[in-house]
């Protein structure tokens, strides 16, 4: 039988019992792998004890720390899923995912208590709500208690590859959030690829601050770690000092972060009194790492940084841009990881409709660790998931194109594409225009519907004077042709944003 998440904390522990697996400072605490697996135990049989079998889905709403891991391990070793919220979610959007998923346990803390508190009398299956900290509410259970009490034994659960290991929801961009469904597997097969693809090793000390929630840093930062043996620092949430500080005292050599994280660890480091020179791979995603920031990252820390490109549907890396591509191909996403196909086809075309070499189109990947389905979503999934060739495709939405190296450039979402007159428009090209405006702090742009040209590009804007100025610039700028050009300008205060930060263009169109 194909290893589970199940085995690859298991085995490591068997492997190395007596190494680190987790410190987490804010508690003060340090498990080795064998101390951890045991404690992964206590939970897998303390939500057993409350009536949680095979399948039935435990949800988190937590910030990073122990807890949060022990409760995927303990899923894992029962066969419960996995269903880790964003700490930032409202009430409304709790209690949408806790339906939709059909939870059974909630497990919760003091930051998130309101959301979950203002959820509860709406929540339909919800049977169960275990609380990390102090001052637990009398219907909760209280997380520490609950291990100590609980046997430490390894449950007796048969659990299997293709065993549902997590819904892990999209952050819903486009609207509504969607239950991306991982099997034991697809996760295995990840935790490798990363660990080949960044050579993460066990004598690696790797420190956790963006959220545990996210499929970035549990499944191409946490979980590799925790497969070959390495030592996992937690840090609560994202200070830049604390940072830079547990990376001296933990001697930290590896840490996944955003480009915009790391902008702020390089400016911050000129005044924090840190030696950082222990760190040696900086791992990033999300967006290609603009070469001023990479700049001042390798001055601040170290030569060698690794990119991924993904989603969460796809585990989350499809393409990986290695340390010595940085420099030579600043911009791209790199090449296809490990055990991945890669094309470049005509938007919702055929997967054997691939466009030439430099001509944009919709990413496809083909690879191990694709999702199972969108949960309760049949018309999404069967959209989003077809064979050709005798693989299994996914349709990212993303538009991109391939150099003549092979390498990946993203260039928009698909969705967002507007075509004025025959003419493709990227909003992205429009945006990094208006932002390059001293006087632009957000930007952002959608399709106008025009009875003569189908659509125009309209913007929406936050700190800038007035259109007639903004105007001006962008036509003496010579960045855009001037059928890309916006044709109308609305200021406003701030953008719609989801919980992630991204901006939700679906909510400007609608409100037009």
């Amino acid at each position: 039988m194909y290893p589970t998440l199940r085995e690859t904390l298991e085995l490591t522990a068997e492997r190395y019992p007596d190494r680190d697996a987790i410190i987490y400072p804010r508690r003060d605490q340090r498990f080795t792998f064998a101390e951890f697996d045991e404690r992964a135990n206590e939970l897998a049989n303390a939500l057993a004890e409350m009536g949680v079998t095979k399948g039935d889905r435990v949800s988190t709403m937590l910030y990073n720390g122990s807890e949060i891991l022990l409760t995927v391990f303990a899923c894992a070793k029962l066969g419960a899923v996995f269903n880790p919220l964003n700490y930032r979610l409202p009430a409304g959007e709790v209690e949408y995912i806790l339906n939709d998923a059909d939870s059974r346990v909630v497990v919760y803390e003091a930051d998130t208590r309101e959301a979950v508190h203002g959820a509860r009398d709406a929540l339909d299956t919800v049977e169960d709500y275990v609380y990390i900290d102090e001052d637990t509410p009398a219907f909760a259970h209280d997380f520490y208690p609950l291990l100590d009490d609980a046997s430490g034994d390894r449950p007796d659960t048969v659990v299997e590859e293709d065993d549902v290991y997590a819904f892990i929801y999209t952050s819903g961009t486009t609207g509504r959030p969607k239950g991306v469904v991982h099997e034991h597997r697809d996760m295995v097969e990840h935790n490798l690829i990363v660990a080949a693809e960044g050579g993460i090793g066990k004598t690696d000390v790797g420190l956790s601050a963006l959220p545990l929630y996210h499929c970035a840093e549990l499944h191409a930062a946490l979980f590799p770690r925790i497969q070959v043996g390495a030592t996992s620092v937690i840090h609560h949430d994202f200070d830049a000092v604390a940072v830079l500080q547990d990376i001296e005292r933990y001697d930290v050599s590896v840490m996944f972060a955003a480009p915009t994280a790391w902008n702020g660890m390089a400016h911050t480091a000129e005044q924090v009194d840190a030696d950082v020179s222990s760190l040696e791979l900086g791992m990033y995603g999300a967006s290609p790492m603009p070469e001023d920031v990479l700049d001042a990252c390798m001055d601040a820390f170290c030569d060698d940084y690794l990119q991924a490109y993904g989603m969460t549907e796809i585990g989350p890396c499809g393409t990986f841009q290695h340390p010595d591509e940085q420099i030579p191909k600043q911009g791209s996403a790199g090449v296809p990881a490990l055990n991945h196909d890669l094309r470049i086809v005509e938007p919702d075309a055929d997967p054997r409709a691939e466009v030439d070499q430099g001509e944009i189109g919709e990413i496809l990947f083909s690879g191990p660790c694709t999702m199972r389905e969108y949960w309760n979503r049949p018309d999404a999934t069967k959209s989003s998931l077809r064979t050709a060739d005798g693989k299994e495709w996914y349709y990212t939405g993303d538009l991109g194109y391939l150099d003549e190296d092979g390498f990946l450039y993203v260039v928009d979402r698909k969705d967002d594409m507007i075509i004025s007159g025959g003419e493709n428009i990227y909003p992205t090209e429009v945006e990094d225009a208006l932002f390059s405006h001293p006087d632009v702090i957000e930007a952002a742009v959608v399709g106008e519907p025009h009875e003569e040209w189908g659509e125009v590009v309209a913007a929406y804007v936050v700190g800038a004077t007035d259109a007639e100025t903004l105007d001006e610039y962008v036509r003496e700028s010579d960045a855009l042709a001037d059928f890309k050009r916006p044709r109308e300008y609305n200021f406003v205060e701030e953008l719609p944003k989801n919980p992630s930060g991204k901006v939700q263009k679906f909510k400007l169109r609608e409100e037009r």
